[in-house]
């Protein structure tokens, strides 16, 4: 059995999502959450094999929640269910250390192929184009493009802070400094 968390900020969502999993074998959802305090309380609580979360919260933001969820010393697999994945959202599910994206327009059987293959393990993330990694470089410090493309490659904090040999109070400030420029030129931030 796989226990899923549902974090979504729309009630509709959430218990639509809901029932989806209980109808699905092998997919057992273990609770809901709107926002990022009440996800913190629930996975701590639960301990879900995979989280199912929006990008966008009631209280914040699901990108950052992500990148803390994975920060943990045994996170769960986290996959981001966006009503925007454009190409940015898909550079920066990568940065933020998400294991799967899936599109909420994508029919419930893509949504749990997702499920299973994080769960499972391995990822499911739509490859990236170089001109898509052309224009993030483009958008980054050029002292980050090292940090930026073994983010791209899945390290975590810790492997880049031992490689690039800094603090890891640094390389999460730096982090959070690609993610800022990453998404400055974002259609979604913009709007």
């Amino acid at each position: 059995m796989t226990r899923v968390a549902i974090v979504d900020p729309q009630p509709a969502v959430r218990a639509g999502l809901g029932m989806l999993l209980r109808g699905e074998p092998g997919l057992v959802p273990v609770g809901v959450a709107a926002g990022v305090a009440e996800a913190h309380d629930l996975i701590a609580r639960e301990r879900p094999d995979v989280v199912l979360l929006d990008q966008h919260l009631r209280d914040g933001d699901g990108l950052g929640l992500c990148r803390r969820i994975k920060a943990e010393a045994k996170p769960p697999r986290v996959v981001l269910y966006t009503a925007l994945p454009d190409e940015e959202v898909e550079l920066l599910a990568r940065v933020v250390s998400a294991d799967g994206l899936v599109d909420k327009a994508a029919p419930p059987s893509e949504l749990f192929e997702a499920i299973r293959r994080v769960a499972r393990g391995t990822v499911a993330l739509p490859p990236l184009t170089r001109a898509q990694l052309d224009s993030a470089a483009h958008r980054v410090d050029p002292d980050d493009l090292a940090l930026l493309a073994m983010l791209v490659d899945r390290a975590s904090a810790a492997d880049v802070a031992a490689t690039l040999r800094i603090d890891r109070r640094r390389v999460a400030k730096r982090i959070e400094r690609v993610i800022g420029r990453l998404r400055s030129a974002a259609p979604s931030a913009a709007a």
